[in-house]
């Protein structure tokens, strides 16, 4: 019954957000490269490749998603160099990510619209001999489809919010007829067990992994170093540096509202900005303009004075541009709701600042505070205030930075158990990661 509903009342859900989709992919870009593979078309020479050898199919919404399932992917390739990989995702600039980081082992796609036919199409196409998904994606007619065919699907760095801890809740009745299609289940941490239970799966394909995101060991290398991108720009490598991480609407304007109060005692100081979306950069820049700040764009080529603020508006590099900066206040935690992920930042050597909305990290937050790893702030004042403390005492940042990799101790290893968990879907071995 809960299929039959779902398969009626997702089309007609389908076709209502289409518009608001639609408009969001054109002002992203890049959603005409493969689109096709959406309704599960493929290239003949990607069908091809398919045909040859045994795939995993590991599914990864988003960027963030992405990297994760790239970091275990890793992982699994040391392990297993002959597995071959069909990496999917949903958003265009999950995609581009990809596309530019495949490799002879793993190829990108699209994820097909949840449709039966569709799944059937991709399924048929790819012939995965195991399902990987990552944090918190969970597509029925996939799952459903994919459990039909015998293929084992397994959900890894399992991700649950407050919020979404009440919507599943809510929906519980529902949810329980596609996570019983769940193998196993790698946790975050301990106390999601508890949910997933009232989820309706057994206590033994719960596994406590840790997260994977968190993991420090076997982090991969910074791809560039972008201290000569600065340099090129004018700024001096004693310039201190603010960077605002994934930022959120509204945050750029309290990030260069700090700015203005830290230059009186840290007049060198400058700000580099990274929007959650880039297709928001030249609403900034305009925004920011108006502040009387100089102005740059990290894609534009850039002639006289270094500038205030250095707007970076690419995909996929926020990474390692942390390693440029001296301090880093994490964004959608003053404006928006639910914050962005600070754990890249600090395996950067970067101490943190972050506001009260932190919903989406609660745990870590609370980690992170509880350790003196990182600091709360609540407005420009608090934010300049604190960076300048940053700025001029060294061994505060140390300790910061010390404090912050403690509270990660935890997760440590964890990219090595939830490979653990794959290899024993893929292979029906024993050596999955102690059960909660």
């Amino acid at each position: 019954m809960t299929r039959i509903l779902y398969n009626l009342l997702f089309p007609l859900a389908f076709l209502v957000i289409l518009p608001r989709y639609l408009v969001r992919m054109v002002r992203r870009g890049g959603y005409r490269l493969d689109f096709g593979q959406r309704f599960a078309r493929y290239a003949p020479e990607l069908r091809s490749r398919f045909d040859r050898g045994e795939w995993i199919w590991v599914h990864a919404v988003s960027v963030g998603e992405l990297l994760i399932a790239l970091k275990l992917l890793d992982e699994l390739h040391r392990r297993h160099p002959a597995w071959r990989f069909a990496v999917s995702s949903t958003t265009s600039t999950a995609h581009a990510l990809a596309l530019g980081r495949q490799t002879d082992w793993w190829v990108p796609i699209y994820a097909p619209v949840d449709f039966p036919p569709l799944v059937r199409r991709a399924l048929d196409a790819v012939r995965p001999r195991a399902v990987v998904l990552t944090e918190s994606e969970m597509w029925p007619n996939f799952i459903w489809t994919a459990r039909r065919r015998h293929i084992p699907v397994v959900l890894v760095n399992a991700r649950v919010s407050p919020r979404s801890a009440r919507r599943y809740r809510r929906f519980a009745p529902v949810l329980r007829a596609v996570t019983r299609h769940l193998q196993a289940i790698g946790l975050q941490e301990k106390s999601h067990a508890a949910l997933w239970k009232h989820l309706g799966v057994p206590a033994q394909r719960l596994h406590l992994t840790g997260s994977v995101k968190y993991d420090p060991t076997g982090e991969r290398p910074q791809d560039r170093d972008f201290r000569p991108v600065l340099a090129g720009f004018g700024f001096d490598p004693a310039d201190p540096i603010l960077l605002g991480g994934s930022t959120h609407e509204g945050e750029e304007e309290i990030l260069a509202d700090s700015l203005r109060i830290l230059r009186k005692q840290c007049p060198a100081a400058r700000l580099l900005i990274a929007p959650r979306h880039v297709e928001r950069t030249a609403k900034i820049a305009a925004s920011l303009a108006r502040t009387g700040f100089r102005v740059a764009r990290r894609t534009e080529t850039h002639t006289g004075p270094a500038p205030d603020i250095l707007l970076l508006d690419t995909t996929g590099e926020l990474p390692d541009w942390y390693a440029c900066a001296d301090a880093v206040f994490i964004g959608k935690s003053l404006r928006g709701s639910g914050g962005q992920n600070p754990v890249e930042a600090i395996l950067a050597g970067c101490p943190v600042l972050f506001g009260p909305q932190m919903q989406n990290f609660a745990a870590l937050r609370e980690a992170l505070l509880s350790a003196g790893g990182a600091v709360e702030i609540h407005d420009a004042n608090d934010l300049a205030a604190e960076t300048v403390r940053l700025f001029t005492d060294p061994s505060h940042r140390a300790k910061l930075v010390e404090n912050a990799g403690i509270a990660l101790q935890p997760h440590h290893g964890a990219t090595v158990r939830t490979a653990r968990l794959v290899e024993d879907a893929f292979m029906g071995s024993d050596s999955a990661p102690s059960r909660v």
